[in-house]
């Protein structure tokens, strides 16, 4: 009677461990499934708040580009005709200097939500490495590249400004040299060499945010 006893203790003592274990492997797979919806939930507010990023990002971009490319023709004439249109034709050479001297923009990313899932170091566990490895190389390679070569610009831009102020307040050029004008021009090139790249940038940018924008 005893071994019958303890025979039916074990059995009762097993399935309650049984059940113990089972109770233990429900509650971590839903604890697993809830930090599943969790991340993915996360994921996705990312993924539309990057968009939306992106998107104004995008507008920026062509709005620097629609300032910019006026004045890669502005400097073509400049450089072929200059010398010509001060002795010829000043009101000409004026309207076209007004075009090239117009005011400087650059672009500076919106950077929040990415800075927001770098900084709790979401990005790391987000699922769609593919879209993770394009958006690292936007932000950390491309738009930093950008942010510097933006600066440049600015640099260049600031010393033809000071130096043409003159020009630049009345819209008018003074009374200069050949000498003069040819370093007009050369000052105006390291500027628009600059500017040429920087557009040219811009624009690779651009590529890549469509790509980013059209993932899923």
């Amino acid at each position: 009677m005893e071994n019958g006893k303890t025979s039916r203790y074990f059995k009762y003592a097993i399935g309650e461990i049984a059940l113990v274990v089972l109770g233990i492997l429900i509650a971590l797979q839903i604890n697993n499934w809830n930090e599943s919806r969790k991340q993915s939930t996360a994921e996705k507010e990312f993924i539309t708040s990057l968009k939306n990023d992106l998107k104004q990002d995008k507008i920026f971009i062509e709005s620097v580009i629609e300032l910019n490319e006026p004045r890669i023709e502005s400097y073509k004439i400049l450089n072929n005709d200059i010398h010509n249109l001060y002795t010829n034709d000043r009101n000409s050479l004026d309207s076209i200097f007004k075009i090239y001297f117009r005011s400087q923009r650059t672009f500076y990313p919106i950077s929040g939500s990415y800075e927001s899932a770098v900084s709790g170091n979401q990005i790391t566990i987000f699922r769609n490495k593919a879209l993770v490895n394009k958006v690292v190389k936007l932000y950390n390679s491309t738009y930093d590249r950008l942010i510097d070569n933006g600066q440049i610009l600015d640099e260049r831009w600031a010393f033809l400004s000071k130096k043409y102020s003159y020009e630049r307040r009345t819209g008018k050029f003074r009374e200069m040299t050949p000498e003069q004008l040819t370093e007009f021009l050369d000052d105006v090139y390291h500027h628009f060499k600059q500017m040429e790249w920087y557009i040219k940038q811009l624009k690779l940018a651009m590529k890549e945010i469509d790509k980013i924008s059209t993932e899923k």
